[in-house]
């Protein structure tokens, strides 16, 4: 009960990730607000958390790129518990293409969500927390490990970890704290075109250290941690959750890709 009595809103809670951590949460005896663009969605994610735990829960109909609609769920919590202590800045989006071919439209979008979103989560939540406040907000591995075709979601994904750092140093002024999540490949509903797929999902599993997908209460752990007062001396930092694919190249000795390895002897170098 790590959250017990505590007001959390978490956004993009509809599913996957954010649907992982808001039912997590409410196991640890948190009060939430759930917000997403999908409302139908969002219907289902609300009972189903609302019977993994004894708090209350509120759903809402909210895009996090307009400003009185996070206003309002904030509005929602304070209303509802007399306060807000933790806010998960889960909501985001992806697009994938060759940058040449990326239009106005798709771009803006992509920093309306990603980035202005998170701003307007940030700044209007944090206005009505006191002293003791945690804020998780999801980046990506794809703030610092780019991959090709991902020009607008990779660099909306390293801003969220430099609004993180940055804003850490403003809201510890108010005894705020704020840091990111970096999932690698988590598997969920947007991710199925690569865990799902017989050859390309098999292919990038042996880059992965720990031979195993990224499950959503992986993150949803993770940001149990940084929600929760374990993690009360950390703040503008950045958690990278992906199996230990970005620790560098995993090669399969078996296969002969380290065949000058094969039969040497321990040694220091």
């Amino acid at each position: 009960m790590r959250l017990e009595g505590k007001g959390v809103l978490v956004t993009g809670a509809a599913q996957g990730m954010g649907r992982a951590i808001a039912r997590r949460f409410a196991e640890e005896g948190a009060d939430l607000v759930l917000v997403d663009v999908d409302e139908p969605q969002l219907a289902i994610a609300a009972a189903a958390v609302e019977r993994a735990g004894p708090g209350r829960v509120e759903a809402l109909r909210a895009d996090v790129a307009v400003r009185t609609d996070v206003r309002a769920a904030v509005e929602r919590a304070t209303a509802a518990f007399g306060r807000l202590d933790v806010l998960v800045s889960q909501a985001g989006i992806a697009d994938i293409g060759p940058l040449l071919e990326v239009d106005d439209a798709t771009w803006q979008r992509l920093l309306d969500v990603n980035l202005t979103g998170l701003f307007y989560c940030v700044q209007e939540a944090a206005r009505a927390m006191a002293p003791g406040g945690a804020i998780v907000a999801t980046s990506s591995t794809n703030a610092y490990f780019v991959e090709a075709h991902t020009v607008p979601y990779s660099t909306t994904k390293g801003g969220v970890v430099t609004f993180v750092r940055a804003a850490a140093l403003d809201l510890a002024e108010h005894g705020i704290r704020i840091n990111a999540i970096c999932p690698g490949i988590i598997r969920t509903r947007l991710s199925a075109v690569l865990t799902e797929d017989p050859v390309a999902g098999p292919a990038y599993l042996r880059k992965v250290p720990l031979a195993r997908w990224g499950e959503p209460l992986d993150i949803a752990n993770a940001a149990l941690y940084l929600a929760s007062d374990e993690s009360s001396y950390m703040t503008g930092q950045a958690l990278t959750v992906d199996g230990g694919v970005t620790l560098g190249v995993a090669l399969d000795v078996e296969d002969g890709a380290l065949p000058g390895l094969h039969g040497v002897e321990g040694g220091g170098s």
